[in-house]
């Protein structure tokens, strides 16, 4: 077969997956000799404070428009396909085979993990990839197993990551030369043509989406903290909402910043690291993220690092905005040792309302969550991004994570919905965005000082003793008054000047929200409807 290198080779090898003629297999190198191999292979280079720095290539972020399913038997009625591209089995067969051909008389990395902390609910994955750093990436991002777990590790999902494989859209059915291809049947994953690491992290993420609902368990993108009294909280948004801010409290234990499991036995990260973004990063702002720049064992990525002092510029874009870091989650200090904490007492819900309409928090109600909760909205802001005009543009993300939602929206909010109803769940929508105005017009960016004061007084208890006002056009509840924070930016159309362009602009919102709710309107229950039909009538 191949020569074997590392004492923690598994007994259950790569012939078991296909491979034959390997000239070496690497098993579960240290981080150190991973290191040694990748600068030795001239992946990467070492920065002056002991980063691995490392170019992606053309592709500098995931590529959507080149991820498949395979349509067969077991995911032809199961999988959203409005929402996900299906590659035959016919072509995923030839896609392997021709893998498995480019692979002979190669060197290969091989990776045996966990995705998931709750040791119920995990899944153990092998991932192969052709580069070294690769390797050390997904080993920084997973749950990485003891020693006395490796030599019996037999995976139940495979990842074969081999970025220098081209894919042939005749012979493959693939839409380019770049490759993401999820086999459920075969229980593993192909990727070729792109060197960006984060693939194989989203496809763990999407592995999960889809097998964790089987058990009546809710994947979930958001991040996730517990108290010293062991009330946890969970905080969906998207890019831009504070979600990794936000979690990152000193005062409370991070549980992991991106994705999690809610099951029986309460939540769960399904990683043992952090893939944070470091454009700009300022030490004074993001002291902790900061801090994980300059030292030994972070894989930066497309960071700009001087040829000759090995310092590194954060502030440089040249290679991509998205650049990243990923590091094991210990990391950041005050993060949890187990990645698990008790069913959560708080729901937090994050939007960057860039409309300047919706109150800095809200009170929801468990169908009223599920409603926000389906719908996944943020605006993105005019001017930041090529296309758009000069007033911003919602965005609409179901479940927070629509790209990697392998079944219908209604499958995950229905589970929440339960789940919030079983658990006696406090929920909230928190605006981070704008307030007094739509930016751009008046409106100024929500104070993160108000946001963390109402944040903690939601966490700590105090904010369910307030007096309430119901919101006349999205129906849910805002409080009147709350110690610390000036009572005239709770409510939105207090902080505007002109009245009457904040009711055109709520209605305005409103409209969209109806529009865009009015696909998952036959998957929701009465209750739902209810709130969907009052945000409707409002608009």
């Amino acid at each position: 077969m191949s020569h074997n290198t590392s004492r923690h080779a598994s007994a259950f090898g790569l012939e078991a997956h296909g491979f034959g003629n390997l000239r070496k297999v690497h098993w579960n190198l240290a981080p150190s000799t991973l290191y040694e191999h990748a600068i030795a292979r001239g992946e990467g280079r070492l920065a002056k404070d002991g980063a691995l720095v490392v170019l992606t290539g053309q592709h500098t972020g995931r590529s959507p428009g080149d991820k498949f399913i395979v349509r067969d038997s077991g995911t032809e009625d199961s999988v959203w396909w409005d929402n996900n591209k299906a590659l035959s089995p016919s072509d995923a067969q030839t896609l392997f085979e021709d893998m498995m051909a480019y692979s002979e008389g190669r060197e290969l990395y091989t990776r045996d993990l966990y995705a998931g902390a709750d040791l119920g609910h995990r899944l153990p994955v092998r991932v192969i990839t052709e580069y070294a750093w690769h390797s050390l990436f997904v080993n920084q991002l997973l749950i990485r197993p003891i020693s006395e777990e490796l030599s019996g590790f037999i995976p139940e999902f495979t990842i074969i990551d081999l970025a220098g494989f081209a894919a042939d859209p005749a012979r493959h059915g693939t839409r380019s030369s770049t490759v993401i291809a999820l086999d459920f049947a075969n229980r593993r994953v192909l990727i070729g043509g792109t060197s960006y690491a984060g693939e194989m992290k989203k496809s763990v993420f999407t592995i999960l989406n889809f097998l964790l609902p089987l058990k009546q368990v809710l994947p979930m993108h958001c991040s996730a903290n517990v108290g010293d009294d062991g009330k946890s909280a969970i905080f969906f948004g998207l890019s831009g909402t504070g979600k990794t801010t936000l979690s990152a409290d000193s005062s409370r234990t991070l549980i992991g910043d991106d994705e999690h499991g809610w099951s029986e036995n309460g939540i769960f990260n399904f990683e043992g690291g952090c893939y944070a973004k470091v454009i700009r990063l300022s030490p004074e702002a993001e002291p902790e993220i900061y801090a994980t720049t300059q030292r030994f064992g972070t894989v930066l990525e497309n960071v700009v690092c001087d040829p000759e002092t090995g310092i590194l510029d954060l502030d440089d874009e040249r290679h991509t905005e998205n650049t990243r870091a990923a590091y094991p989650i210990h990391f950041i200090p005050h993060a949890s040792d187990t990645g698990r904490a008790p069913q959560p007492s708080n729901v937090i819900m994050l939007t960057a309302d860039a409309f300047g309409v919706l109150p800095p928090i809200a009170k929801l109600s468990p169908s009223q969550a599920m409603y926000h909760f389906l719908s996944g909205f943020t605006a993105k802001v005019a001017g930041t991004e090529k296309g758009l005009g000069k007033d911003p543009e919602p965005t609409f993300s179901t479940c927070f994570g629509a790209p990697f939602m392998p079944r219908h929206p209604s499958v995950y909010g229905n589970l929440l919905r339960d789940l919030i109803d079983r658990h006696d769940a406090d929920c909230w929508l928190v605006n981070t965005g704008w307030t007094g105005g739509p930016v751009g017009a008046g409106g100024k960016r929500m104070p993160i000082k108000v946001t963390r004061a109402l944040l903690a007084a939601a966490l700590n208890g105090s904010l369910a003793s307030s007096e309430w006002r119901l919101d006349p056009i999205f129906g849910f509840r805002i409080p009147v008054d709350v110690v610390g924070v000036d009572r005239a930016i709770l409510n939105p159309r207090d902080t505007w000047i002109d009245k009457a362009a904040y009711d055109a602009q709520a209605k305005k919102l409103a409209g969209m929200f109806r529009d865009n709710f009015k696909m998952y309107l036959p998957f929701v229950d009465e209750r739902v409807l209810k709130n969907a039909a009052f945000i409707a009538n409002a608009a």
